[in-house]
């Protein structure tokens, strides 16, 4: 039996121009058909206008990153890509990799954005996964050849496929499509309330990785599509953060909790920020009296909490800034296109979010047996245990073990896996360690005769990535909580776990 959307409450945004169709999903009329088109259009309407800067780098204009993007587009079809094949890029973020992904679409083929703080054995096994036709690398050329974009692409086409870590142990591709793609960034024009005629005048600051959802669907592509600039910050720093704000001019801020919470903790706030008008902030829980303090030093800035998954190609859920104040603990209303639902609703009303929509993914790249379980009679099961009220949503606990450390999704399975191999390791166990900056940390309880945590640690560093380190440790004698069916008792072990120092700082 197919779950009933719940009801959606006072619905605080545009919801004009909406069509339900037979499967039940609602859709945004009048999108462009593909990525590409959209992109051309404000090509055609804003030549001159910076499309991208790269903060220390260059600056480049619509007519510009067009032209850069056909030569790669034509550099890869000279190689022999074709429709369809996969384009994987290592690049750090910047405007090669902006070049790179656009160059990848216009040649028609699916740009697999890789995390670049994947360890050397998860990098390969994207590659391997995805059959990579083509890898763009630091430090090496991007392809280049005769112009070429494609124009007859359609909302069904293949974009994409990013990468997010799997309970499984290893990552698992979200298929995106150019609907998937078209119709968030609509859902982030109208949930976070962009006045459309601005278009050429908004500059929007990217200080998150360009590999994730947030940087790329949430922020470049919107631009793109507004005939907006995008200011791309290579590498973090609180600085340097406030620093382009105000030499740049930046009106609308799209980050994680941490770097709103590191930024405020250092004082950089202090600057002169009275032209940004927009501040929204996703990917972790935010910290309620973290929201308060931005609302107090950003008074003419609208706030909003956005929610979202790789799997949903970014915002599902939005929290306007006129509900931000009462609600700092929500993730805000079902965006415009998208349903909710709740599976095995307990006595206290919370149950698993279900998500419906075009910006729901098709399922995961050559994993058949997840995405059955995760994708259901056209409903995505998230994982996350929600409770809604009204239309509100709140996310109260998770399904899966997943460890949000910092807008990070670390799976605490894959770190025990890697684990399960690091000297003198006989049992381990892995949960998140609440931060006030970061949201969670990783700690790790491990059970053993003879254990050396440096080696430990060493260890892991050459088989994940290092924000899934653990920067906790505690070594323990006594067997793991477990019930009589062999399952970790986790929520046992958070509580009768004493942390002590982090061996880690980051």
């Amino acid at each position: 039996m197919s779950p009933t959307p719940l009801d959606r409450g006072p619905d605080p945004f545009d919801t004009s121009g909406i069509t339900r169709g037979r499967d039940g999903i609602a859709r945004y009329d009048h999108l462009a058909p593909s990525v590409v088109a959209m992109v051309r259009a404000s090509v055609e309407r804003h030549p001159d206008v910076e499309a991208v800067v790269e903060v220390g780098g260059e600056r480049v204009t619509y007519a510009e990153v067009w032209e850069r993007a056909a030569r790669v587009a034509g550099g890869l079809v000279g190689e022999g890509v074709g429709r369809g094949d996969r384009v994987a890029s290592l690049l750090p973020a910047g405007l090669d990799w902006v070049v790179g992904f656009l160059g990848t679409l216009l040649a028609g083929a699916v740009a697999v954005p890789v995390n670049t703080r994947f360890a050397e054995p998860e990098v390969r096994y994207v590659l391997e996964d995805s059959g990579a036709a083509v890898v763009l690398r630091p430090g090496e050329a991007l392809p280049s050849g005769h112009p070429e974009a494609l124009d007859d692409l359609v909302p069904g086409d293949l974009a994409a496929i990013f990468y997010t870590s799997g309970t499984t142990g290893r990552p698992k591709g979200a298929r995106t499509t150019h609907g998937n793609f078209l119709s968030n960034v609509e859902t982030a024009i109208r949930v976070i309330g962009i006045d459309r005629a601005e278009g050429p005048g908004l500059r929007n600051l990217v200080s998150v990785p360009l590999f994730h959802v947030t940087g790329c669907n949430s922020q470049l592509l919107v631009q793109l599509g507004l005939g907006g600039t995008t200011v791309v910050l290579p590498v973090f720093e609180g600085g340097a953060f406030v620093r382009t704000i105000t030499e740049e001019r930046i009106d609308t801020l799209v980050s994680v909790p941490a770097i709103y919470g590191l930024t405020l903790a250092r004082g950089d706030l202090d600057a002169d920020l009275s032209h940004v008008r927009r501040l929204t902030y996703g990917g972790a829980p935010m910290a309620p009296a973290l929201v308060r303090r931005l609302m107090e030093r950003l008074p003419q800035a609208r706030l909003g909490n956005g929610f979202g998954l790789t799997e949903t190609a970014s915002i599902s859920t939005f929290l306007p800034h006129e509900y931000t104040a009462d609600n700092v603990d929500a993730v805000g209303f079902a965006a415009p296109v998208v349903d909710l639902a709740l599976a095995d609703v307990d006595d206290a009303g919370v149950g698993e979010l279900l998500i419906r929509g075009p910006n729901v993914v098709d399922g995961y790249w050559q994993a058949l047996e997840a995405t059955a379980r995760t994708f259901v009679d056209g409903w995505l099961h998230s994982g996350d245990l929600a409770r809604v009220d009204d239309g509100i949503v709140r996310i109260v606990d998770r399904a899966k073990d997943v460890i949000n450390r910092g807008g990070e999704n670390v799976y605490s399975v894959e770190v025990e896996n890697a684990l399960a191999g690091a000297p003198g390791v006989a049992d381990a166990a892995v949960v998140g360690v609440p931060d006030e900056i970061m949201g969670e940390k990783v700690g790790a309880v491990l059970v053993g005769g003879d254990i050396d945590v440096g080696a430990v640690l060493d260890y892991l560093d050459t088989q994940i990535a290092d924000y899934k380190v653990p920067q906790y440790v505690v070594v323990s004698s006594d067997p793991l909580p477990r019930n009589p069916g062999g399952k970790l008792l986790k929520r046992t072990l958070r509580d009768a776990t004493v942390w002590g120092s982090p061996v880690r700082g980051r």
